[in-house]
């Protein structure tokens, strides 16, 4: 990978700015690189739109997402600590080399993003609909990842130590490609994961 993301137009570039603790609510953005931007503490909602921008090493930290659109976004090299996603949709978006810490997802879309070898350590995703998404390699010990559909999503080589699996979609789990000691499943999932490992559930 380049250092410099690409940049889609020239005009929409927005560099080295401090957008710490700003109401973006109810702005569009479409196109837009984010590039060393501070958006620290800032707070998005009532149909706030960022489609098809990227973003890069930029600071998500205590900011708070309400029904925000991110869609086919591109995250590069972003922290988000202590980062709040609440009915937000982010279908199709992709996460390379971020930093998770305390990140919690109430609800929304994440289908189809690409979190593949993501350390989401102790994140949180409660009753988020992740068709399809890419978890491959990624470490989400201890974390939480309740009711969620995770249909079709992509799981090998996934740390899931420890992790509370309770009430989501495992049905494209391969319990021999993930690593799952201490992970919290219910006696649903228990039937879908042995069927897995090919025993016949009477």
């Amino acid at each position: 990978m380049s250092s410099e993301p690409s940049i889609q137009n020239p005009e929409l570039v927005v560099r080295d700015e401090d957008w710490y603790g700003r109401d973006i609510s109810e702005q569009s953005f479409e196109g837009y690189s984010f590039l060393d931007v501070d958006l620290s503490e800032v707070t998005t909602g009532n149909g706030t739109v960022f489609q098809d921008c990227t973003f890069a090493n930029v600071k998500f930290n205590a900011s708070k997402h309400t029904g925000t659109v991110f869609a086919n976004c591109t995250f590069r090299k972003c922290t988000f600590f202590d980062t709040e996603f609440s009915g937000c949709k982010l279908v199709g978006s992709l996460f390379q080399l971020c930093e998770f810490t305390l990140l919690r997802v109430q609800g929304g879309d994440w289908s189809f993003c690409g979190l593949a070898s993501a350390d989401l350590k102790g994140s949180q995703f409660d009753g988020v609909r992740m068709r399809e998404v890419d978890l491959s390699g990624a470490r989400l010990e201890k974390a939480t990842v309740a009711a969620c559909d995770l249909s079709g999503a992509a799981l090998q080589g996934a740390n899931l130590v420890g992790a509370d699996l309770r009430g989501s979609d495992l049905s494209s789990l391969d319990p021999l490609t993930v690593l799952a000691k201490g992970a919290k499943i219910d006696w649903e999932q228990a039937a879908v994961v042995a069927g897995g490992l090919g025993f016949s559930v009477c």
